[in-house]
């Protein structure tokens, strides 16, 4: 039986990330609302260099912690 994913608002979402990212010391900067198709509540992460995305990765690794 499918679950019912929870309606969770995209703009606290972003914060709660971009929050959550920040105390990792990474920043997103494309972070954003996909503003082109509210209906489906998209988080738009964006672009970013190479060396981000490998602190991202690491990150999560260590979930979260440095």
């Amino acid at each position: 039986m499918p679950t019912k994913k929870p309606d969770i608002d995209p703009f606290v979402a972003m914060e709660s990330l971009r929050s959550a990212l920040a105390e990792a010391g990474i920043v997103l900067p494309s972070l954003s609302v996909d503003a082109a198709s509210p209906q489906l509540r998209l988080v738009e992460l964006g672009r970013v260099r190479a060396d981000v995305a490998d602190r991202l990765a690491r990150a999560l690794q260590r979930g979260g912690r440095e």
